[in-house]
């Protein structure tokens, strides 16, 4: 005789997002798997005297989203701090800060996730801004990209020495308060959370990913107390999402030192990839670009990593047998990873690329033949209209041929879709990319949410225990008001329920 399933989610349209997808009624779980996918009339044999039952009343259920490119301390820093993402305009930024300010005896006024381009406006934050704010407070605000951020005088006479002048804006000869790529090490050094903090920004995160159907994250982590939290809160079985830590490379000889390499963990912590710059980022003009910006002909961006470093650091990270993973947004800068990729023996490693924004058609071709995964950022095309970022800063042509997901899912390549924090919220980068504007970035509903879980999962080499839903699988669901497939609205669709291994860690019917 069969035993009796632990919890039964029955009455549902269940797509397995499988290879085809199939649907289903009903599904039991067991000890945290999946046991049967069935007929509500065939999962009812499995309903026992302590088995929890839910009617979910038609609802949708897929597997659990996985953010595949987060920073969950920055997303707890947004909502412990200052929100900025939904300022429309500098002034109301400004007016965000300066109620934070007055509300908080914190030293530090941070302000995350701010968007100039949605206020019409190519003018970052600036000193005159934020000493609006305060002249005897430090104060921050980061730019949504985590590229670019806005200081206010008392930073600048705090830390002016510390900040590498080539990442300092100047004008007129004195510092704008912009500041870009390596200046922002020490003011993250200044701001950077204690164990305790971390604690707290992580448990933030974490309810608000659940709340959105975000199951499992890629974390990216650099000189942070994110993983000893994490392993804390694994071991007192207070872990809502299965975690992937990719370490920045300057833990690369740290963690072989303590014998870690990529897969080692636990059931909901593990060890990812090594994680690596190349260049910075369109917002911030410091994206490496074989020709120049549109709107700044004078530069072509930056290298954060320059060529030759980045090869020692693949090959250094390839023999150590981690997963290597780059970050790398312009056409040269992708080249570069490209070449660095193949002068190692890569089959096996599923090495990565993050954001991927700008590839040539023949990058594209010799990514497909290196079988690397392309980690992009799909809510990315939120720019990509006309008048948005990428007009401006990259012109029509280059425009049209950012953000290629369709070109790219063709040609083969792994695809894995993450958030970036921009914002951390599957379905709202999922809406993007099915009404592209563009026919070479627009995917269906069902190959962005492939993308979203079983392509996020093989970017893990978790494709055998997440991903679809299919006996042996992890419970790990979310559950949806109405079908993605038949909104027009997609972002504005509700998360009924999200469940992690068989537990229901969120639940808004």
């Amino acid at each position: 005789m069969t035993d009796p399933a632990d919890l039964v989610l029955t009455n549902a349209e269940i797509h397995t997002l499988a290879t085809p997808d199939t649907t289903a009624e009903a599904l039991a779980v067991r000890d945290g798997e999946i046991v049967r996918v069935d007929s509500a009339y065939e999962i009812d044999f499995l309903d026992g005297v302590d088995t929890t039952t839910i009617d979910l009343d038609g609802r949708v259920l897929l597997p659990g989203f996985i953010d595949a490119h987060t920073h969950m301390t920055a997303v707890g820093k947004r909502l412990v701090h200052t929100d900025l993402a939904d300022a429309d305009s500098r002034d109301e930024a400004v007016s965000l800060l300066a109620e934070r300010a007055d509300a908080t005896d914190r030293e530090w006024i941070l302000g995350y996730g701010y968007d100039e381009s949605d206020w019409g406006s190519s003018r970052y934050l600036d000193r005159p801004d934020l000493d609006d704010v305060s002249t005897d407070r430090p104060v921050v605000a980061f730019r949504e990209d985590m590229h670019t951020a806005g200081v206010n005088s008392v930073v600048l006479d705090r830390l002016g020495r510390r900040l590498p002048d080539g990442d300092v804006r100047i004008e007129n000869g004195d510092p704008t308060g912009v500041i870009v790529e390596d200046a922002l090490g020490p003011v993250r050094d200044a701001i950077a959370p204690d164990r305790a903090e971390t604690r707290e920004l992580l448990l933030a995160a974490q309810e608000y990913a659940n709340e959105r159907g975000v199951t499992g994250v890629h974390d990216m982590v650099r000189q942070s107390h994110a993983p000893r939290a994490y392993r804390d809160l694994d071991l007192e079985d207070e872990l809502a999402v299965r975690v992937r830590l990719n370490y920045w490379s300057d833990h690369l000889d740290a963690l072989g030192e303590v014998g870690l390499a990529t897969d080692h963990g636990s059931e909901f912590v593990r060890t990812g990839a090594i994680k690596t710059f190349t260049d910075g980022s369109f917002g911030g003009r410091t994206a490496k670009l074989a020709e120049p910006y549109a709107d700044a002909p004078d530069t072509t961006g930056q290298w954060v990593v320059p060529p030759t470093d980045l090869d020692d650091l693949t090959e250094r990270v390839d023999d150590a047998g981690f997963q290597m993973t780059a970050h790398a947004i312009g056409d040269a800068a992708i080249d570069a990873v490209l070449d660095a990729y193949e002068r190692i023996d890569a089959d096996e490693a599923r090495h990565r690329i993050e954001h991927l924004e700008l590839p040539s058609e023949k990058a594209i071709e010799r990514l497909a033949e290196l079988g690397a995964v392309a980690s992009v950022q799909p809510n990315f095309l939120k720019w990509a209209g006309e008048d948005g970022l990428y007009d401006a800063r990259l012109g029509t042509e280059r425009r049209a041929r950012s953000n290629p997901i369709r070109d790219l899912l063709d040609a083969g390549i792994p695809l894995a879709f993450g958030s970036d924090c921009m914002p951390l919220d599957p379905l709202f980068g999922i809406e993007q990319v099915v009404a592209a504007p563009d026919e070479r970035q627009r995917l269906t509903v069902t190959e962005a949410l492939r993308a979203y879980t079983a392509g996020a999962a093989y970017a893990g080499f978790d494709e055998e225990r997440l991903g679809t839903i299919e006996p042996g699988r992890r419970a790990d669901f979310v559950v949806l008001d109405r079908s993605p497939w038949e909104a027009s609205d997609i972002a504005a669709i509700d998360v009924a329920m999200t469940v992690v291994d068989g537990a229901i860690v969120h639940d808004a019917r």
